[in-house]
């Protein structure tokens, strides 16, 4: 696995471009200018190597019952919702914020098969805004695995402006595989059945792939 999500190859070569040919044309025209400038182009290139990173998350324990957090982030939300799209009945919404410094790859919370998959134009609200879920440019997948389906929403925020999915309806992806990505401050929501036995509490901080957000094995969720 690279060390540089694959969304991140073009702006790090770019700001590592920029960074030697700037430096090369600052020092021909005035040498003593040509430190301050290799300084100044280390901060683009740090920021989006630290932002793009992809840190290699092997789970500790798989199981269908066992729901993994989709992202790294701040869980902004634990609460009982109307899922309108999809289930059309009530669900346990847990909601994950994902900051510009936190790992931005997007993980398979269960496995199972892409049932259901669709892209939604909208606003750039904040991403721990209440109606994001409802009102922002977002995706909405849902995962079908043996006993049980979830739902996963991609929202971007007021920052983010691309949204990455990559498997297609129909494909089967493995718990903890890369499913998406979403480019700086965004939030994932999960949608689990009410009999499910969450495992956070708003404020809590989760890494994907390594923090069991919910236990579904009090029950199977509807089709």
């Amino acid at each position: 696995m690279a060390f540089i999500h694959k969304e991140g190859y073009f702006p790090v070569a770019v700001s590592f471009f920029i960074l030697l040919f700037g430096s090369g044309v600052v020092y021909y025209v005035e040498p003593a200018f040509a430190p301050i400038f290799a300084l100044l182009g280390l901060i683009p290139l740090g920021f989006f190597l630290q932002f793009f990173r992809n840190p290699r998350r092997v789970i500790p324990i798989r199981g269908e019952h066992l729901v993994y957090a989709p992202a790294d982030g701040k869980v902004v939300a634990v609460e009982d919702t109307e899922e309108k799209e999809y289930f059309k009945d009530r669900r346990i919404q847990v909601s994950i914020f994902m900051s510009p410094v936190n790992v931005h790859v997007n993980r398979a919370p269960i496995s199972g098969v892409i049932d259901f998959f669709r892209y939604h134009k909208g606003k750039y609200l904040v991403a721990w805004h209440p109606k994001s879920s409802e009102l922002n440019e977002r995706t909405t997948v849902v995962i079908k695995g043996e006993n049980q389906t979830i739902l996963l929403r991609q929202i971007a925020g007021m920052m983010a402006k691309r949204i990455k999915f990559y498997p297609s309806e129909g494909q089967k992806v493995t718990q903890g595989d890369q499913i998406g990505f979403i480019t700086f401050g965004s939030r994932v929501d999960i949608l689990l059945p009410t009999d499910a036995e969450v495992l956070v509490k708003n404020g809590d901080k989760v890494l994907g792939n390594e923090h069991v957000i919910a236990n579904l094995s009090k029950g199977v969720a509807a089709d």
